[in-house]
């Protein structure tokens, strides 16, 4: 018989233990023990043990036996291929949106009212921040009505998540340029204008995340082919 409460306890420290990771609460490099995690979730090792695997199985941390976990941090490449991602997948949907005259008033809204929320999380507030910044994001590929994409770029939001949390951990001062970034992203947007979103958006999350200037050139480069070649497939 299965007993639903071990699963459901170590559901519970999993999704805990998750947070904690893209939050930067644990940050990528720490080490932390079962013994530390039991306590701190009130209950035994054994739902611990089985939240452990499925982090490592995702890819959030590394087990060394009788020693703990270590929490992996975010190397400069998969920095890099999140970045590489999300501008392709966003790009596309802005092109395919203008281009069937789909720019609706419900999606400006949406990020307008995005934008105003980001303005008041308090400072300290990161997790809601990175979340927030998520959203927005999330919008723009949801408007593009392309299923198998929206599926994969919400793949890629926990690690975004992540990404713009320790960037905000970094440099807090660059919450204010998040914010007004956005704002000429959605403003491009009403505008209709997928040539300037791209360049935008290029700038966004290479200087957000501090990707080097040589590649997201490159990136930019090869955003027009690439939703070309996508577009031609539907």
């Amino acid at each position: 018989m299965l007993d639903l409460s071990a699963a459901s306890a170590a559901d519970r420290v999993y999704g805990e233990v998750k947070e904690l990771i893209l939050t930067n609460a644990i940050a990528g490099g720490e080490l932390i023990s079962e013994g530390e995690v039991a306590q701190r979730c009130e209950v035994s090792r054994t739902p611990v043990r089985e939240a452990f695997l499925r982090l490592q199985a995702e890819g959030w941390m590394r087990l060394y036996p009788k020693r703990g976990a270590l929490v992996l941090p975010v190397t400069d490449t998969e920095a890099r291929d999140v970045v590489d991602a999300r501008i392709l997948i966003e790009t596309h949907a802005v092109r395919t949106v203008v281009a069937s005259g789909r720019v609706t008033g419900e999606l400006i809204a949406n990020l307008r009212r995005n934008v105003a929320l980001h303005a008041k999380v308090d400072a300290d507030d990161i997790a809601t921040f990175a979340r927030l910044d998520a959203e927005f994001h999330q919008f723009i590929v949801s408007a593009g009505h392309n299923g198998v994409l929206a599926d994969f770029y919400l793949g890629l939001a926990e690690r975004q998540r992540r990404m713009t949390t320790a960037s905000v951990h970094r440099e807090p001062t660059v919450t204010p340029r998040i914010i007004a970034e956005h704002t000429a992203l959605a403003d491009s947007i009403e505008r209709c204008d997928a040539d300037e979103f791209a360049t935008l958006l290029v700038d966004h999350v290479a200087g957000v995340h501090r990707i080097d200037d040589v590649h997201a050139v490159h990136v930019q480069a090869g955003t027009a082919s690439m939703t070309s070649a996508l577009e031609g497939q539907q």
